[in-house]
């Protein structure tokens, strides 16, 4: 081989070699906090590459999300999407908000986010069409209801059965009637938390079930009757919720196994849910 085409070849095997470091520069980073990542960064695949996509609902509620605005950060979802974005190498700029309904974003297919944050509960059933992060929340279920309804004074659950009780259909929230309460009628099924909400005060159902930080929230001038008391071990976990197969699930519950260890999420809960939490037992 001449000079000439050595010359040559160690040309085109060095520009290769710059143009692939330059690449791997510019691609945001999974070198999370803790430990080795779980998946390099060019295996992790965006929905937009260099920008993280994450979805909240159309609206977002206080405490999850302060005036609807997640992009300020401010609520406990925000912020923890925020936290989740800053451990895979994201900077806040880089991170893009988009809405979707709840049933959307639990059924089976293709995703419009990377991830989705809304309260969802992690279950059986719905990791069968998507995929969960490590829980980032753990919460109870609990009892609203309006001053002059039927269940303005109830006290326990027995105080419940007679009446009609609703949530959203699909959620842990409904479940927990029909395990729980079990009243007589059934429990009641709603499209949504906001047709539950409309339902109590049109005086529809005596009282609605959601999870302790919503109910402490959700109700103006409503009444917390108290929360529903759940068997050790099973306390409703709030994930992450991603595309069923995601290239991002592993890296993301790494970074909120970080987020936990580190004492972050704790901290964002004294911040965002503290006066939210301190609901009694509904006996």
């Amino acid at each position: 081989m001449s000079s000439l085409r050595r010359s040559i070849r160690a040309g085109a095997v060095l520009g290769a070699l710059a143009i692939a470091l330059s690449l791997a520069a510019c691609a945001p980073s999974a070198n999370l906090s803790s430990g080795e990542p779980t998946a390099t960064a060019a295996a992790l695949k965006y929905v937009t590459p260099g920008k993280f996509t994450v979805a909240t609902g159309q609206p977002a509620y206080e405490p999850w999300v302060v005036g609807d605005k997640p992009e300020s950060g401010k609520g406990f979802e925000a912020a923890v999407a925020y936290a989740v974005a800053g451990k895979l190498g994201f900077a806040q700029s880089d991170v893009v908000w988009v809405r979707t309904g709840f049933d959307e974003a639990i059924a089976p297919g293709a995703k419009n986010f990377d991830v989705n944050l809304q309260q969802f509960s992690i279950t059986a059933d719905r990791k069968k069409a998507v995929d969960f992060s490590s829980p980032y929340y753990e919460t109870a279920q609990a009892v609203v209801t309006l001053k002059g309804s039927k269940a303005e004074h109830a006290t326990s659950i027995a105080d419940l059965k007679g009446l009609l009780i609703g949530a959203a259909s699909g959620t842990t929230s409904f479940a927990a009637i029909e395990s729980t309460i079990k009243p007589t009628a059934g429990a009641q099924a709603f499209n949504s938390n906001d047709d539950a909400k409309l339902a109590l005060k049109n005086g529809q159902v005596d009282a609605i079930v959601l999870d302790v930080p919503t109910a402490a929230y959700f109700v103006e001038k409503g009444i917390t009757l108290g929360r529903l008391q759940t068997p050790v071990g099973t306390s409703d976990q709030f994930g992450i919720l991603l595309e069923k197969g995601s290239s991002l699930t592993a890296a993301v519950t790494t970074a909120v196994d970080d987020l936990t260890a580190d004492g972050t999420l704790k901290k964002l809960q004294q911040t965002w849910l503290a006066d939210y939490t301190s609901v009694p037992v509904l006996q």
